[in-house]
């Protein structure tokens, strides 16, 4: 029975060692007894186009394969038009009707929380739990959360790491190593597939 269940999306062009500490505090800190992990489909919000949906799915699977309650679901990917979060947590509130819904993100995204897609009801669906990396010392903008809403979210404290999905498609369109930046399998995956060979 889960009672209480994670929800962590993103492009995930490619999964980074970031992305896997932070499911791994989000499972730590809320004591999920789940995970799902949702590879976005078409995002809206995204200027550039991204990878093909099955390469970011196996890269996925791959990433987060050595944390037991991590499921990589692709019901994003697979759905037609926009992908929007709120349409996830609906389904996912159907289907898992006596669980608590945990939607783990981080900064940058909780700062644009309010211009998402219904974005009052997914405060409704979910308690929303903001990722602060520690870094405090930086001149980056900070999350608050909306005075009417603070009982919703949650702040859950990560290691700096100085890594970027971003970066690693610059850093192998100029050929350069990624190893401590991703896991051994998505690098081979990305070699293997010729992915990111130019900057876009």
């Amino acid at each position: 029975m889960i009672h209480r269940l994670g929800v962590f999306g993103g492009a995930f062009d490619p999964p980074h060692m970031a992305h896997f500490e932070l499911a791994r505090a989000a499972i730590d800190a809320f004591e999920l007894d789940a995970l799902r992990i949702f590879p976005t489909g078409q995002a809206w919000h995204k200027s550039r186009t991204l990878s093909a949906p099955e390469h970011r799915l196996a890269m996925a699977k791959l990433a987060f394969a050595t944390l037991p309650q991590a499921i990589v679901d692709p019901r994003e990917l697979d759905r037609s038009g926009p992908t929007y979060t709120v349409d996830t947590l609906t389904e996912l509130k159907a289907e898992f009707s006596g669980a608590e819904l945990f939607l783990v993100m981080g900064e940058d995204q909780a700062l644009a929380l309010t211009s998402w897609h219904q974005w009052e009801e997914i405060l409704r669906l979910a308690i929303i739990c903001v990722a602060e990396r520690d870094d405090s010392g930086g001149d980056r903008p900070r999350f608050t959360a909306p005075q009417a809403y603070k009982s919703r979210f949650r702040r859950l404290q990560i290691p700096a790491l100085p890594v970027s999905a971003t970066d690693i498609r610059i850093r192998i369109a100029a050929h350069l190593s990624v190893a401590p930046l991703v896991f051994e399998p998505v690098a081979r995956y990305i070699e293997d597939h010729h992915l990111y060979q130019t900057t876009r």
